[in-house]
């Protein structure tokens, strides 16, 4: 029972690490993860794969 409240824990502690720009900032909000607005990959013209089967 102790092992399953430390991970719960651990758990509650990784989403409010992973939000905090979100809960906190005023308009923040989670950086997007599509693949069309990743500069990077644009500028090496990797696209998404949704987009190209069009």
């Amino acid at each position: 029972m102790k092992t399953v409240l430390i991970a719960i824990a651990m758990l509650v502690v990784a989403a409010l690490l992973l939000g905090i720009r979100v809960l906190f900032v005023k308009g923040g909000r989670f950086p997007s993860g599509h693949v069309s607005d990743i500069p990077a990959l644009r500028s090496k013209g990797i696209g998404c794969a949704r987009h190209r089967n069009r």
